[in-house]
């Protein structure tokens, strides 16, 4: 479903802000200016104004004016303010910082999953693990199984607290599936560690799921470091998920 004149106006708002158009610290342009350039009302700038407010973008007040914040004040769990980034460039510090991230959260996880998980997380696990072979095999949209998969550990951990970061992890991780999936045979090449991590939980041991999902999480590192290595520019995310191709038989 397309979004309304609101969703792209704050998206356009957003990405200017994330590509650096209008500078840290800076003054963004008049309210009227902005109205002629997006072709939009004064009410519906004023709406994305308050939206990036929340996310942490921008300040805005009778004495300060409208400014952009600096980046360590954007909310960075917020999905939207990742798509912008993904869209404008995935610098390495955010990748950095994305991988950081995973190092430390999914490990802990993972190892409340391997105690914790019930049949039914294990069989949803499972499903998650067939589509990605599946999509290896014949063709498809691998990272989108990759998600559920992560999802689904997370969610055997029985925390609510990881219930909802699984949420707002959403946008980092499809984010870094896609690009260390970008590497040729690379889903292929995963596809073990994945089994080792789900066979770790299935026998609910914890500490070979976390030494599984840590040698998982350095292995996507070492992808994106080499996918990284062969661009000349900051890859470019946010779209349709990629497509596997069918390996040969």
């Amino acid at each position: 479903m397309s979004k309304n004149i609101h969703g792209r106006t704050l998206d356009l708002l957003g990405e200017a802000i994330v590509s650096r158009r209008y500078a840290i610290g800076a003054p963004m342009p008049a309210e009227p200016l902005l109205c002629e350039e997006f072709g939009v009302s004064r009410t519906v700038v004023r709406e994305a104004v308050k939206s990036l407010v929340a996310k942490g973008l921008i300040i805005t007040g009778p004495k300060v004016g409208t400014r952009v914040l600096p980046e360590e004040r954007w909310n960075w769990f917020d999905p939207d303010v990742i798509t912008w980034q993904a869209r404008a460039g995935l610098t390495p510090e955010f990748l950095r910082d994305l991988l950081d991230l995973r190092r430390v959260v999914e490990p802990a996880a993972v190892r409340l999953a391997a105690e914790r998980a019930t049949s039914a997380d294990i069989e949803k696990i499972e499903e998650a693990y067939a589509g990605m072979k599946l999509a290896i095999e014949e063709g498809g949209d691998y990272v989108t199984n990759d998600l559920r998969f992560h999802h689904g550990l997370l969610a055997a951990a029985q925390n609510r607290m990881l219930a909802q970061m699984s949420k707002a992890l959403d946008a980092l991780l499809r984010t870094s599936f896609e690009l260390s999936t970008a590497k040729q045979n690379g889903p292929a090449l995963s596809l073990p560690l994945h089994r080792a991590v789900l066979d770790a939980v299935i026998a609910h041991n914890p500490a070979r799921a976390e030494r599984a999902i840590v040698k998982l999480i350095d292995g996507a590192r070492e992808d994106i470091e080499e996918v990284l290595s062969k661009r000349r520019r900051p890859p470019r995310h946010g779209r349709a998920p990629p497509r596997a191709k069918a390996t040969a038989a």
